[in-house]
């Protein structure tokens, strides 16, 4: 099955950083990514999002050249990913691969600024990575989050105009990862392209100009943060109800335009796709709700929503 979509975003292969044309990656009978068409030009930061099994990883693999795909062409700066990496032009961090052992967090950052066509010094990829105080320390005496910071500064060791991530914060604090996230958007601001999958979508909601949700290898919803919590098109409504019992929840539950409800304690929370229509039958059964609210769905609700809505369309 081919899926294009088509933002305001896009623009022609002469100043793509990264363009997908009609194409698709199987293993045996699973198609990883399946007809999956896009385009992304210089200075955006785009959060790659889907649930385990949405072809994510292997997305970001063919993007590298560490995959070819079986159909479909991949291009970086108008030519192959291995040509625009042999340049010096993409950075990446991934998940899979495993670091040095037995060499300090210095040597092996400066290894990497070393070969990099378009180095910086090492002493700045340390600073700007967070890691300055463990560039002594042993790789193999290192913590998760730490690691993840290493990575970081061999993905940034020299002045690439792509920068891949594949789960970037996974493991750090909570001061970490908001050090991170500012570091990225500095390299935004000076034009650099950020592509980045993750599972933390309230990330993926204060980070990306543009966020791309993937579902079965198939690119389902391709806008701003805005744009697919607007797809979703449901609403969030709370209120409180006193005497609640199961009667009246079996009476709640058939409420007009509902997608989800759930009742817990007097609190009774809803998405309804209608949100004027479904508050108008509340009120019909001569109920009086409390601490009313109503709001539009978070990143995270939309995305559930939409992706939850394809499985359903597919079952």
């Amino acid at each position: 099955m081919t899926t294009t979509v088509s933002t305001a975003a896009t623009s022609g292969a002469a100043t793509s950083v990264v363009r997908f044309e009609q194409v698709a990656k199987a293993y045996g009978d699973v198609r990883a990514v399946d007809g999956l068409t896009l385009d992304l030009p210089a200075g955006q930061t785009v959060a790659l999002l889907g649930p385990n099994g949405a072809g994510k990883s292997t997305t970001l693999e063919l993007l590298l050249g560490l995959r070819n795909p079986d159909q479909g062409t991949v291009r970086l700066f108008g030519g192959t990913p291995r040509e625009a990496i042999a340049a010096g032009r993409v950075g990446a961090m991934l998940q899979s691969g495993g670091l040095m052992d037995e060499v300090t967090v210095r040597e092996l950052v400066r290894l990497a600024c070393d070969l990099h066509p378009k180095r910086h010094p090492v002493d700045e990829v340390l600073a700007q990575a967070g890691i300055s105080q463990i560039a002594d320390r042993k790789v193999n005496k290192l913590s998760g989050g730490q690691e993840q910071r290493v990575r970081f500064a061999l993905a940034t060791a020299g002045a690439n105009d792509l920068i891949v991530l594949d789960e970037p914060t996974t493991g750090m604090d909570v001061s970490a990862r908001q050090a991170f996230w500012a570091t990225m958007r500095e390299q935004a601001d000076q034009g650099r392209t950020v592509l980045f999958a993750t599972h933390y979508l309230e990330e993926a909601d204060a980070i990306a100009d543009r966020v791309l949700v993937l579902h079965r290898g198939r690119l389902l919803a391709d806008g701003s943060s805005a744009e697919i919590k607007a797809k979703a098109g449901a609403r969030r409504i709370s209120f409180d109800l006193e005497g609640l019992d199961e009667e009246l929840e079996r009476r709640l539950a058939e409420l007009p335009f509902l997608s989800n409800i759930d009742v817990s304690g007097r609190t009774v929370r809803i998405q309804s796709t209608d949100a004027d229509a479904t508050m108008h039958a509340v009120y019909g059964l001569d109920l009086y709700p409390r601490n009313l609210e109503v709001a539009g769905l978070g990143l995270e609700q939309a995305f559930v929503a939409i992706t939850a809505a394809e499985e359903a369309k597919t079952a």
